[in-house]
């Protein structure tokens, strides 16, 4: 594969960097579920006691798994000279929100006060990603739509369009659930939260303030992201709605991930588990929340062409346009006068020049 061409790309080593760590966090997971055993206990017991968690567990396995495996995509993309804007859009989601839950739940967690120097190991790897967010996001987009299909994807109207209204009809709920979880998490007195939490979610109410902070980022991004996709879905020519999309997609599946799973692993104290009665519901609805946004996404990057703008000429260009005068060019049409040019032509008048005339003041004789 490197025969074909060589890495020029800067992001190629930062993504050989990530994959790395990825690796890593993948030898983590296995030690905690004591599958491999001491390769990396003293990193769990000194320097990153946070991972030792069900929360960790989960975003062990996601970073060592599905991230490694984005990695890869991206790496053979650049090798091969081909774009991987959307596979990094969506690694995009997936690494900020990993990020945001796992970082402010250890400040504000059980776990605050469990802080190491050697967790700037963590930060190390933070930071380089951070990095390559941004070299993502300052790709240029590249959509291979014909104006014929822009045109005929805007004249069509909503009932013509069975899917984006059943995506309309599916993002109502999706931002009533989000909206949900996140009053649940601020301690809603309503009876329907206590309810729901009893029966169906006590995870929310984990000490360890993973969910909470999950919760949080949910409502306060997620929920927006909602609203305006009902716009992008109503409105033709939103072309920011593949990108937002992306990122959406990949944030949401990161976190329902580990959500699901934390909520369901033996290390999250029993009383905070999913109870037997409500296992079914449970999954149901979160599977659910978790398939919308990806089902979203792969209308938006197969079908662009809705959410694409036309260009603003759509006649032929400049050079085959016909002349708005059909005199010839200027370089082989005659000259605006037909008389001699300027260094021939007689002076404007044929007096003698001022030189010659005498003086106003002078008295004849």
């Amino acid at each position: 594969m490197l025969k074909k061409k060589d890495a020029g790309d800067p992001l190629f080593y930062g993504f050989a960097l990530c994959a790395s760590f990825s690796v890593m966090n993948l030898i983590i997971g296995l030690e905690q579920d004591n599958i491999i055993d001491g390769v990396v206990m003293f990193y769990l017991r000194e320097a990153n006691p946070h991972i030792n968690t069900a929360h960790g567990h989960m975003i062990s396995y996601w970073d060592g798994c599905v991230h490694y495996l984005m990695y890869l995509v991206m790496i053979a993309a650049i090798t091969w000279g081909k774009s991987y804007r959307n596979v990094g859009l969506y690694w995009v989601g997936s690494f900020l929100t990993r990020t945001i839950v796992y970082i402010l739940g250890n400040a504000v967690g059980k776990y605050g006060t469990h802080v190491s120097p050697l967790f700037l190991l963590h930060m190390l790897h933070v930071s380089v990603s951070i990095w390559v967010c941004f070299q993502i996001f300052s790709q240029p987009a590249t959509r291979d739509v014909q104006l014929i299909s822009i045109q005929e994807a805007e004249g069509t109207s909503l009932l013509d369009r069975p899917a984006d209204l059943l995506f309309i009809i599916s993002l109502v709920p999706a931002f009533a659930f989000c909206v949900f979880r996140g009053l649940i998490v601020l301690d809603c007195s309503s009876e329907w939260c206590q309810a729901y939490t009893r029966q169906y979610e006590p995870y929310l109410k984990d000490p360890s303030a993973y969910p909470k902070i999950q919760m949080l980022v949910g409502m306060l991004y997620s929920g927006p992201y909602y609203l305006v996709t009902l716009y992008g879905l109503l409105v033709p020519g939103c072309e920011w709605m593949t990108d937002v999309t992306l990122v959406h997609s990949g944030a949401l599946a990161q976190s329902q991930f580990a959500h699901i799973g934390a909520s369901l692993h033996t290390r999250t104290a029993f009383p905070f588990r999913v109870p037997a009665a409500g296992w079914l519901v449970f999954m149901l609805i979160n599977i659910l929340y978790a398939l919308l946004p990806q089902a979203l996404c792969y209308r938006c990057c197969c079908r662009p062409a809705f959410f694409t703008r036309p260009a603003f000429f759509t006649r032929p260009a400049f050079s085959t346009w016909p002349a708005f005068s059909t005199r010839p060019a200027f370089s082989n049409s005659p000259a605006f006068s037909t008389r001699p040019a300027f260094s021939n032509r007689p002076a404007f008048s044929t007096r003698p020049a001022f030189s010659t005339r005498p003086s106003p003041d002078k008295k004849t004789g």
